[in-house]
């Protein structure tokens, strides 16, 4: 297992730290502590704690008219864990489609691994033909969720899936969801930048449980 320097010790840029594994051992003491994996293909794996974090309270997020109609919709039926490597799969090929990738195959099999031993969960979105049209992933520890990616191909189908994990997070007693870094999208859905020490503080307090939260494959909350 990786020993990191603590997060405050990140560049301006975030980043942290440099080489090390993906063992689940290292992944779950960097997320429990701020920091995370984000590298692309053919570079050392690199390891980040942005300030600020930006982050989302299960309770917090912001549903408008339009994605009402869409979480109504008959047409889109959700699940969790479903078929982790599908969702998974999906984020990579439509970020590499738009702008390059950082899921690249050494991590595929991390996550593949965290997901088999219940660390990591997945939200799947189904049209009516059983299609995949939209999912999330992420890493579950202790109360906190830690958000990687999410995709869609159908009208708000990311969005149905993040709503759908608030609800089951909010169920369960998670207090926050680590988005990572700032995008216009999650801010619109309700997600808020705080500084890197007062989520650090969080997860001292709520990932302290190291046995993984496996309640997660049954039918997701209408």
């Amino acid at each position: 297992m990786v020993l990191f320097p603590p997060p405050d010790a990140a560049r301006p840029d975030g980043l942290l730290a440099i080489g090390g594994d993906l063992s689940v051992g290292t992944l779950i003491s960097a997320y429990s502590q701020g920091i995370f994996p984000w590298f692309n293909e053919g570079q050392p794996i690199l390891w980040w704690s942005p300030d600020p974090r930006l982050v989302l309270r299960p309770d917090g997020v912001r549903v408008s008219r339009s994605l009402r109609k869409s979480l109504n919709n008959k047409h889109y039926r959700v699940s969790f864990d479903s078929d982790f490597m599908a969702v998974i799969r999906a984020c990579a090929e439509q970020r590499e489609d738009k702008e390059g990738t950082w899921i690249n195959p050494l991590m595929l099999d991390a996550y593949d691994e965290m997901h088999r031993l219940g660390w990591a969960h997945s939200v799947e979105v189904y049209a009516d033909d059983d299609r995949l049209v939209g999912g999330l992933y992420g890493i579950a520890i202790g109360k906190v969720f830690f958000g990687e990616s999410m995709f869609h191909v159908g009208r708000d189908a990311s969005k149905v899936a993040l709503v759908a994990l608030c609800r089951h997070l909010e169920a369960r007693g998670y207090v926050i969801i680590d988005c990572q870094v700032h995008t216009d999208h999650l801010v619109s859905l309700g997600a808020e930048e705080i500084p890197r020490a007062r989520f650090c503080d969080i997860l001292r307090e709520h990932c302290r449980s190291l046995i993984p939260d496996t309640e997660w494959s049954v039918a997701a909350p209408g």
